[in-house]
């Protein structure tokens, strides 16, 4: 006689699951703020007017949080944790990708989650 599996519900796997990031790994995580997905980068390629030029007015790299600041006089406050805050510093020039919330430093980009 075999012991009966155990099945989990998707609900309960996706409960325990942590981006690697958060443990000093590579992002293993597609959410805002995480690993830059290929798709993403396209289609934020593919849309070249949405694109905002803007200057970093504050970092916390502890934190990963960057303050912007883009030419219209929009603030923007994201968060990356790949490493985009240790790219920069106050003054630094960027290129912010609203819509799909990407942001690129010289040829480098981060997925960034934007705060409201």
């Amino acid at each position: 006689m075999s012991t009966p599996l155990t099945r989990q519900t998707p609900f309960e796997v996706r409960e325990r699951v942590a981006c690697m990031c958060s443990h000093g790994g590579d992002c293993s995580s597609f959410a805002p703020g995480h690993a830059l997905h290929l798709i993403q980068a396209r289609i934020a390629s593919a849309t070249p007017s949405e694109w905002a030029d803007a200057l970093v007015t504050g970092v916390d790299a502890a934190t990963g949080d960057i303050r912007l600041l883009t030419l219209d006089g929009t603030t923007f406050d994201v968060w990356n944790a790949g490493g985009a805050a240790l790219e920069v510093e106050p003054g630094t020039p960027v290129a912010l990708h609203p819509r799909y919330g990407v942001l690129a430093v010289g040829r480098l980009q981060y997925n960034v989650a934007l705060s409201a």
